[in-house]
């Protein structure tokens, strides 16, 4: 009867998206008007002249577009306590940090009950699409979650990640339990001071559960990756917790010991198959299908600069699908993904429009067209005017621009994305870089996703030699005259000197920007230099955040690190063994 029920449940949040993206424009306008309405009374609204009105015309012919630093004043008052309506028409008790790894330091983001509703919404809408192509029927989840304490700021808020917030909320728990996605693990152990201690514990509640675990996931692919790496090195110590049933002496937090302890029993059989299973394996491959032998597929998100981490991830997981998870960000949410059988680099999103007011810049603006419409020359050193969600047009790229009902109003988010098609009338987008993470230096401009593709293409060098490239960053050095790209490397293993000479070339090569090329070519830009690290220097950079008080499950691989963030960029620097300049031009 339960089983029944649950594709009911399934089917019916399916209808109500279907339902709602035939009307997108209509359900927008009416987005708007309930956030106008709810928030009316706030004092950034009120100021702004608005004078009560909710539709899109007036809101965007008053209301500006801002970045995070337009609205920090307003947001710092109220993290210090204000009890006048700022921002929202009702009082924000909660405040998320953002991982801080984008710009070096977290930003304060308001969220509150209407913010935890439209994560849920996603996480119900991607679930019923995601559960009709691989059900989950009565089983467990291995999920690599961790959440950071919650403190307070100077004006008594509650303040976390993003994802913090969302883990200790009653209602994700619930949703979760609906979603027959309840981890293998105890609250202790999500909620445990030390990461470390925690990924042990959630690598032996999953060996423990290892029959019932039908899913694996963490918000993103490098905390999956991360966990893996983590059981090649430690597998043996599981082995003898499982054959004693005592808990190895490096868990020292009593919650934690005590919590595991009433899951963990003498068993040596399993501890004896576990070992076989592992020792079976060739280089790893096929790890979690070989442990978890009825797990359906393998979960988080996998987009954007996670997509670096796929290679590794798909080593693990052999045949498992990997399905790319939601895409949002501590500001809020945009787009579920609901065609989870399409390869992962495929992956698109498809905007919910009833979670927020969506508009997008265009960055391949047709300049004549406008200087047509509207008459004006000098529109030329203008940016492109916003179009709304149901104006954007397949095939072209944008910025995100979002109006949530945790007041945030016209806010650019920086994401660039590209509109891949649409689902009834609402567009499916595909995530592609951060726009303002960007490598230059005189007239080039190499975003994010050309980085990758650069660090990709040499990477198959060293994949000739069985090595990998654990992980990478850059810097752009201004010290230098000219200035010059310097790309960070932690490799597996030895390589030698030629090719990691080759693989400077190739990077150097790889970066096809016409801006880049042409400077390279008069040496307005100097040779790429290669900089190859010693291992674990990424996991220190991952220690510097988590000291700052990041979560590892937010936690993303900073891949431009500019003079501002001196702390990243001292561990990188004092960790280098190995430095290499291109001769490619």
């Amino acid at each position: 009867m339960l089983e029944k029920m649950e594709i009911l449940h399934v089917e019916k949040v399916i209808e109500e998206f279907e339902t709602m993206t035939k009307d997108t424009e209509n359900v927008q306008r009416e987005t708007l008007k309930k956030i106008l309405e709810e928030n009316g009374s706030a004092e950034y609204l009120q100021n702004l002249g608005l004078n009560g009105r909710t539709d899109p015309q007036s809101f965007k012919a008053c209301v500006p577009v801002v970045t995070h630093q337009d609205l920090d004043p307003y947001i710092q008052r109220i993290v210090d306590g204000a009890s006048s309506p700022i921002l929202t028409g009702k009082p924000i008790t909660t405040i998320s940090l953002s991982s801080g790894t984008t710009q070096g330091r977290p930003k304060f983001v308001p969220f509150n009950d209407e913010l935890m509703e439209t994560t849920l919404q996603i996480f119900r809408t991607s679930y019923a699409f995601r559960n009709r192509e691989f059900p989950v029927k009565n089983g467990k989840a291995l999920q690599f979650i961790y959440s950071s304490k919650q403190s307070r700021t100077k004006g008594g808020l509650f303040a976390g990640t993003a994802t913090t917030n969302v883990f200790r909320n009653s209602q994700f728990k619930k949703a979760m339990k609906a979603m027959q996605s309840q981890c293998c693990s105890p609250d202790e152990v999500i909620f445990g001071p030390d990461f470390r201690q925690s990924l042990y514990c959630h690598l032996l509640c999953g060996l423990i559960f290892r029959e019932e675990i039908q899913l694996v996931s963490s918000t993103f692919a490098h905390s999956i990756v991360h966990a893996f790496r983590t059981l090649e090195q430690v597998w043996e110590e599981l082995c003898v917790d499982i054959r004693e049933g005592i808990l190895t002496s490096r868990i020292t937090f009593p919650s934690v010991r005590s919590a595991m302890a009433k899951l963990l029993k003498p068993n040596p059989e399993l501890a004896d198959l576990i070992r076989r299973k592992i020792s079976g394996l060739s280089n790893w491959y096929g790890l979690i299908p070989e442990l978890f032998p009825n797990v359906k597929y393998i979960y988080g998100i996998m987009t954007g600069s996670m997509e670096h981490y796929l290679k590794k991830l798909r080593h693990y997981a052999g045949d498992v699908p990997l399905i790319s998870a939601d895409y949002g960000s501590s500001e809020g949410w945009i787009g579920a993904n609901i065609n989870p059988n399409v390869p992962t680099e495929s992956t698109t999103y498809a905007v919910l429009p009833n979670i927020g007011y969506f508009e997008f810049i265009p960055l391949k603006e047709n300049v004549e067209e406008q200087v047509h419409d509207r008459g004006d020359a000098n529109i030329l050193s203008m940016e492109p005017k916003p179009v709304s969600l149901t104006e954007v047009k397949i095939g072209e790229e944008y910025e995100v621009i979002v109006t949530s009902f945790a007041g945030l109003y016209r806010y650019r988010l920086g994401d660039v994305v590209k509109v891949m098609g649409f689902h009834n009338s609402t567009p499916e987008l595909k995530f592609i870089c951060r726009r303002n993470l960007m490598l230059t230096v005189n007239i080039d401009k190499n975003t994010e996703k050309d980085l990758q593709q650069a660090v990709e293409e040499a990477a198959k060098l060293i994949a000739e030699e069985k090595q990998e490239v654990i992980d990478f960053s850059s810097h752009v050095d201004m010290w230098t005259d000219p200035g010059h790209y310097v790309i960070f490397w932690e490799i597996s293993g030895e390589v030698s000197d030629e090719v990691l000479k080759e693989c400077c070339n190739c990077l150097d090569r790889s970066f096809v920007d016409a801006g880049y090329v042409s400077s390279r070519k008069v040496n307005a830009i100097g040779p790429l230099e290669l900089r190859i690290l010693r291992r674990g220097t990424f996991q220190k950079v991952l220690d510097h955040y988590l000291g700052l008080g990041a979560a590892v499950s937010q936690f993303k691989t900073p891949r431009c690190v500019g003079p501002t963030n001196y702390k990243v960029l001292q561990i990188l620097c004092d960790n280098v063994f190995k430095t290499y300049f291109s001769t490619a031009f």
